[in-house]
């Protein structure tokens, strides 16, 4: 059964996923919430800021640092519609986040599910746990929905 909170805040990485998507990014929302509060968002932004760092959950974690005024996120959780890359997790790690949720896996890039867990196969001075699955349905609709369109388009 899901948490009604994880719900909530996992909507709202849904609503930051579907502006990446409108704007032609690939469609990845992310909230950062420390003491039940976002501190941060982000989505997909790299082709819109020429930055191909400008994933959906380093965008939330700039925020976030910015916002507290530090670069470690101590205790605090993060919402991601797909499961993160390799870089982001390296990122997350660096941040000392305390839980990753995230709604649908990546079965290509994703690094945090079996056989892809980078958490497993490095000696990471850092681990965070990790919840998967949270409204699974609705992100992985928005990814085949968005790379649908692209193949059709480029027809």
């Amino acid at each position: 059964m899901q948490n009604k909170t994880d719900q909530f805040w996992m909507s709202i990485a849904i609503e930051l996923a579907k502006q990446a998507g409108e704007s032609g990014e690939v469609p990845v929302g992310a909230v950062l919430i420390l003491d039940d509060k976002m501190i941060g968002k982000g989505r997909n932004q790299s082709i819109e800021l020429n930055d191909p760092s400008a994933h959906a959950e380093i965008q939330a974690l700039r925020e976030a640092g910015s916002k507290i005024g530090n670069y470690r996120l101590n205790r605090s959780k993060i919402y991601v519609t797909i499961e993160p890359c390799t870089m982001c997790i390296g990122a997350l790690v660096h941040a000392r986040i305390e839980k990753l949720i995230f709604g649908a896996r990546e079965p290509k890039s994703g690094a945090v599910s079996y056989p892809n867990d980078i958490r497993e196969k490095n000696s990471f001075n850092h681990r965070f746990k990790v919840i998967e699955g949270v409204l699974e349905d609705e992100c992985s609709q928005l990814m085949r929905n968005f790379f649908r369109a692209r193949r059709n388009n480029q027809c």
